[in-house]
Parts: structure tokens; sequence; C-alpha cells
């Protein structure tokens, strides 16, 4: 091999360990960035909201009181009882929607389907996390009111029910594609070894996998209802935005979410209102990221078991 040959395949050698460095560097930035946003954002809102949080107004006047009245100048109110009791009922209703649809799509899937049977199933529910919550808000607002007002007779459709639905459609596809990741990741032989005894498809599903698997199916419910919990356009479009603790699924309610996206744009900067719309972000951002941890602390003590 004469010097030309060996100059150039150690420049190939360097140039190969240079872009190896600049990849692994890149992609070293990009998971810290994602922290860095994270961290970022919690600085920004417990800021913003801080003022509230140790002003005037007591926790348990927020917490306990269903009035929320922030633009009365004479006696404003901060009570997020009700929004909290709105937020609930329809994460509520959207879990009990959405679980027995997403863990039913799922065992089917990793259980019964095969080949491209399988393979569309899973491209249709990609497909249908694809879709915009504003397009979800839409179908709420324009098919689901007047179809809810028709089929029980009630006076407005916009409200609890409407807003599960629609939020329980939301979260379904994300609490699919965990569950099914954690059916599939339960070993082939728990499966063999019913079947060499003689049970049945069914028996082995409901019997060996769905046991085995639950850690991981609970962890895929925490994150759907994380998903719900922190929603905001489809459920202002389809809740009714009434500030009231439902008495039934009828009720028209608001959610945190939707208040502060709906009054945000319209308070002055660094006034009590302001800070008080901060401090229901906090709160959601606390709420979300407990359900969040916990359920990968839930799918990741799966993948490691």
């Amino acid at each position: 091999m004469d010097a030309v040959e060996v100059h150039r395949h150690s420049f190939q050698r360097n140039r190969d360990w240079y872009i190896d460095q600049f990849v692994q560097h890149l992609v070293f930035l990009a998971g810290i960035s994602a922290i860095v946003l994270i961290i970022g954002i919690f600085f920004f809102i417990t800021k913003e909201g801080m003022a509230f949080l140790f002003g005037d107004v007591s926790m348990s006047e927020v917490f306990g009181s269903m009035f929320w009245e922030p633009s009365d100048e004479d006696a404003p109110d901060y009570g997020i009882l009700a929004l909290i009791a709105g937020t609930a009922s329809v994460s509520g209703l959207a879990m009990i929607v959405a679980i027995p649809f997403s863990l039913g799509a799922a065992i089917f899937i990793a259980e019964f389907s095969s080949g491209t049977t399988r393979e569309w199933l899973k491209v249709l529910i990609e497909l249908l996390a694809a879709i915009p919550s504003v397009v979800w808000g839409f179908i709420g607002l324009s098919i689901l009111n007047p179809l809810i007002i028709d089929l029980f007779d009630v006076p407005v459709g916009l409200n609890v029910l409407n807003a599960g639905l629609i939020l329980g459609l939301m979260a379904a596809p994300i609490m699919t594609s965990i569950a099914e990741d954690a059916l599939k990741a339960v070993p082939d032989r728990y499966r063999e070894a019913a079947e060499a005894m003689g049970a049945t498809r069914w028996q082995i599903t409901f019997r060996v996998v769905l046991p085995a698997a639950k850690n991981g199916l609970l962890g895929a419910v925490l994150l759907g209802v994380g998903r719900g919990f922190g929603e905001t356009m489809a459920v202002l479009m389809a809740t009714g935005h009434s500030v009231n603790i439902p008495g039934s699924v009828f009720d028209s309610v608001r959610a945190l979410t939707a208040t502060i996206a709906a009054e945000l744009g319209e308070t002055a900067r660094g006034s009590e209102h302001y800070g008080a719309l901060f401090a229901i972000g906090i709160f959601l951002f606390v709420i979300t990221f407990v359900i969040n941890l916990s359920a990968d602390l839930i799918v990741r003590g799966v993948k490691e078991s």
C-alpha cells in the first residue's frame, strides 16, 4: 500500500471519527434542550404566579371557593373549586370512554390480529392521534352538540358528556399504543406454556398476558389521564365554559386549562388576575408532571423486570 492510499484511509478514519463525535454531541444537546425548556417553563410560570400565591388571597379561599369572578372590581373571587370539579368530571368521563376502547383495541392488535390487519390498525390509530385538538373541538361543537340535544332532550349540548366523549377519543390513541407495547413485551414463553397446558386464546390473554402486563397497562392509563387533564382547545369548545360544579353529565362546566386560554389575553400583565391564572398554571404543571412521572416510572419498571 503506497503513501497516498495510507493517507486516504487515515483521512477516512478521521472524518468518520469527527462525524461520530458531532452526531453524539448533537443528540446530547437535543436531549438536554428538552430538559432545559421544561425547567425554563416551570421557572417562568412560577415567577409569574408566585406573587399571587404569597399575596393577600388565602389558599383556603382559592381551593375552597367555587366562585371565580376575577373581573369584579369591588370584591374579586379567585376560587377554583368549580374549575377543578369541571376538569375532573370531564377527565373522569373521558377515561371511562377511553380505557375500554383503548385496552380492547390494544388487546386485539397485540393478541388477535396479524400481518396486514395489524399494520393498518396501527396506522389508523396513529392518524387518529394526529387530528388537531381544534378539529376535535369543532366536532364537539358542530356534531355532538345538536346530537346530544336531540337524543337526550336537553337545552344545550355543550356539557360534560360532549367534552368527555371528545377527550376520550383524543386520549385513546396514546393509551392504545402504550398498552399494545406493554402486551407485546410479555415474553412468548408465557403464551407457549399456557397453550401447552390446553388454554384457549381468550384464557391465555385474560389469565396470563393481562396480569403480566398490568403495570404497563396502568402506565398507559396514567398517560391518558395526563393527556386529558392538560387538554385545552377541545375542552374550551365542548364544555359550555360555565363555572359550575356539575350535578350530571348534561351540565356545562369550565376546565382549568380552558380558563387560562380564554382569559389570559384579556388581563393586565402583573395584575392579581394575571397572577391567579399563572397560579392555575403551576397547579396544572404539578399535577400533569406527577401523573406523567408516575406513568414513566411504572413503564420503566416493566421494561427492567
